[in-house]
């Protein structure tokens, strides 16, 4: 029985799946069950930040299986401790405390929960917890029930009514609807800095800035999802540094590129005082009110941070920002009438497409047909709706293998427009 029949059969048919199965990676590459060698610029979804069988994240893992794998968050977890001290000081750079889970969606429950307590915490003016989220359309937050309901796309959504109440979306990019939108329940606004399965779209400076303005005004969180452009991948090691430095956020999730291929998330929680200038906020999360099996557990922190540990040493984020001068100055060389306009920051980047030119069969989207005849050229890209695809390649992507991704696209492109 194959791969394909097998999972057929005994996998539940959650996606829709590429005709590819992997078994064998070396850096930016992956081999498949027939001997073919794909360029990766997908890397799990931008997850696998030093690309496949990275020497230090390798070296780290062998070592830690033969001491010791998992043990209870009812006792000291001295890598746990450890990872907590290289986020907070060396990536943050602002005081405050870690949650860690085992997933982007668990990570954004927890600020979710974060919110509620909060809203306990500072009630509105007739005595009543705050509990209102505001997020944004064409936002990704995950697809737990919390999770989806944070999110701004209704496709995730169909056929889970009820939905957890809680949350209003409005347009990204958008401060005076963002304002609007505040009434006496709210009590948080969450965002990524760059919309990932939304398309890659960027968060405008004053957008941010404004944002952060309303959140100080009415006494809100303000809350970032770095899942995906976390870590690196922006081009610096916080998404929102990329684009405003200066703002100090209450508190942020990540995973994916976290564990360069092996799962974990977690969440910070800035030490800031609320409003009787004596709790920090990084407290209202207290024993009993949240935790998780395996989340921080020692494999998982181990693995994290010699991928955090090698990103800072290696200085990746300038090498995704250089990568990403590179890529746009080649594509906006070709004019090609197939390309709209290139979206994101570093290594995390959407290329619009003008779908009319691609022939795309009936029933499937353009994205998909450009990604399924660039993984027949060799490349392996992930899409972004029905216009835009992914360039998620490991941020230690050289100046050639940028190059060679660079002449499929083109090629493949000359191919179907």
């Amino acid at each position: 029985m194959t791969t394909t029949e097998k999972l057929s059969r005994y996998v539940l048919p959650t996606y829709g799946r590429f005709s590819i199965a992997p078994i064998r990676g070396e850096g930016v590459w992956l081999w498949d069950s027939s001997g073919a060698r794909y360029l990766d610029f997908c890397c799990g979804i931008a997850v696998c930040a030093l690309g496949q069988s990275h020497p230090r994240l390798t070296a780290a893992l062998s070592h830690q299986a033969g001491l010791l794998l998992h043990c209870s968050n009812l006792y000291e977890i001295p890598q746990q401790a450890d990872l907590a001290e290289l986020i907070v000081e060396r990536c943050v750079s602002l005081p405050g405390k870690m949650f860690f889970s085992n997933s982007g969606a668990e990570a954004n429950d927890g600020l979710i929960k974060l919110a509620r307590r909060f809203g306990l915490a500072t009630p509105n003016k007739n005595g009543d917890a705050r509990y209102e989220i505001i997020t944004f359309t064409k936002s990704f937050h995950g697809r737990t029930l919390g999770s989806m309901a944070a999110t701004g796309q209704d496709k995730i959504k169909e056929g889970f009514s009820p939905l957890l109440p809680g949350f209003v979306h409005v347009p990204y990019n958008d401060a005076l609807a963002v304002k609007e939108a505040i009434n006496h329940n709210t009590a948080a606004v969450l965002l990524e800095p760059i919309q990932g399965e939304g398309g890659v779209h960027v968060a405008e400076p004053d957008f941010l800035l404004a944002v952060k303005r309303l959140c100080e005004d009415h006494d809100l969180l303000f809350l970032l999802d770095e899942v995906q452009c976390g870590f690196g991948r922006s081009g610096n090691m916080m998404g929102w540094r990329s684009i405003v430095p200066a703002i100090e956020p209450d508190a942020i999730s990540w995973a994916k590129g976290m564990g360069g291929g092996f799962p974990i998330g977690g969440f910070w929680v800035s030490d800031r005082l609320l409003g009787d200038d004596t709790t920090p906020l990084s407290s209202v999360l207290g024993p009993g009110s949240h935790g998780s099996t395996y989340g921080g557990n020692p494999f998982a922190c181990t693995a994290s941070h010699a991928v955090l540990t090698e990103i800072l040493d290696h200085h990746l984020p300038a090498n995704a920002a250089e990568r990403e001068q590179q890529i746009r100055r080649e594509i906006a060389s070709w004019n090609h009438p197939a390309i709209t306009q290139i979206r994101g920051l570093g290594l995390m980047l959407g290329i619009g497409l003008r779908t009319e030119l691609l022939n795309a069969p009936d029933g499937t989207s353009p994205a998909i047909h450009l990604c399924t005849k660039l993984m027949a050229n060799g490349l392996l890209v992930p899409p972004a709706g029905p216009d835009t695809i992914r360039f998620l390649p490991p941020l230690n992507l050289s100046h050639e293998e940028a190059d060679h991704g660079l002449s499929i696209l083109r090629a493949t492109l000359d191919e179907l427009a």
